[in-house]
């Protein structure tokens, strides 16, 4: 099994890219955000791995964070997803954004990703639901990098949160994809709505929710 890969990053496209490692070009099958995360062709590059073993091939997937590898182990153990769509939705999806996702049960936000409809967006939600908590997937925008298992347990008061932003003028459908990009003109807002369905320990990770990346 081969676990990672750290190397010079001599090819690049939009589905793929090629580490050399001792010599050897690796080619591995990469989510957008992965490729986002990568250095310029010619310079050092790291990525962790899961391999596919098929009759007819064998595959490396890379991924920039074990977060995101991890996560499409578990997409990959749903019935019906295999490593093509798991990668897509991981595309669409940041970790902590698929986490969120699958513990609010919001299966719309599943489905943005290309060959995932309603069905398979419910299968997976379904499969994950308990899965996905343990990973204590760490938010992006915690300082201390500390795993924010308070935004997955909290997921259900999350859902009856989403409905105080209604009242700024929002639906659901509206908030549930872009609660990391909301407008900073109604951010205080929003957090102060948002504030009455938390307890004193998620407070802090409901704030991270809510910030921009600088």
């Amino acid at each position: 099994m081969i676990y990672s890969l750290n190397g010079t990053l001599i090819h690049s496209e939009q589905s793929f890219v090629v580490i050399e490692c001792g010599g050897v070009g690796y080619k591995c099958f990469v989510t957008m955000n992965t490729l986002r995360t990568l250095p310029r062709t010619g310079e050092k590059a790291m990525l962790y791995t899961h391999m596919l073993v098929r009759e007819d091939a064998v595959e490396l997937c890379g991924f920039a964070s074990p977060d995101e590898m991890n996560c499409f182990r578990l997409l990959i153990s749903v019935s019906g997803v295999g490593a093509k769509v798991a990668l897509a939705i991981l595309s669409e999806l940041r970790p902590e954004q698929l986490a969120l996702a699958v513990s609010m049960g919001d299966s719309k936000m599943l489905t943005r990703a290309s060959g995932v409809g309603n069905k398979l967006a419910q299968r997976i939600i379904l499969e994950m639901k308990d899965k996905i908590k343990k990973l204590g997937i760490a938010s992006e925008n915690t300082a201390s990098g500390a795993p924010s298992a308070a935004v997955v347990s909290a997921a259900a008061n999350i859902s009856q949160a989403v409905g105080a932003l209604a009242v700024l003028g929002y639906t659901p459908d509206d908030v549930i994809p872009f609660m990391t990009d909301i407008d900073p003109d109604i951010q205080k807002k929003a957090k102060d709505r948002l504030a009455k369905w938390f307890d004193a320990d998620e407070i802090e990770e409901v704030n991270d929710l809510f910030k921009t990346d600088e």
